[in-house]
């Protein structure tokens, strides 16, 4: 019984974890490897931010579904993921600006 236990966690524990990919809309998968990911807890719509401080790209996961910003800033970023309130933070500061870190296709 023992064995079997330590055999399966040492299996668990030396298996690769393949890459992680996400369904963002209008761009399809998109692989997470270069994004520092966070889920979150304290915001009502937003469940997790993926942020490329390399590219500079933002993946939110509002209201379960992802949405890519390009270009936007890591200071923007870490402003969003300190803001009292992540919702309006994202409403006014990046929703907003849409266009602006429209990511080319």
């Amino acid at each position: 019984m023992i064995r079997g236990a330590t055999t399966l966690i040492l299996l668990l524990l030396t298996a690769q974890a393949g890459p992680e990919t996400v369904e963002v809309r209008d761009r399809g998968a998109v692989d997470l490897a270069a994004f520092e990911c966070r889920d979150t807890n304290r915001s009502s719509i937003i469940q997790r931010a993926c942020y490329d401080r390399i590219r500079r790209n933002l993946i939110l996961s509002i209201n379960g579904v992802y949405d890519q910003y390009c270009g936007l800033p890591a200071s923007v970023f870490d402003e969003l993921m300190g803001a009292p309130s992540m919702g309006q933070f994202f409403n006014r500061n990046i929703r907003v600006s849409a266009d602006r870190y429209q990511c080319p296709k």
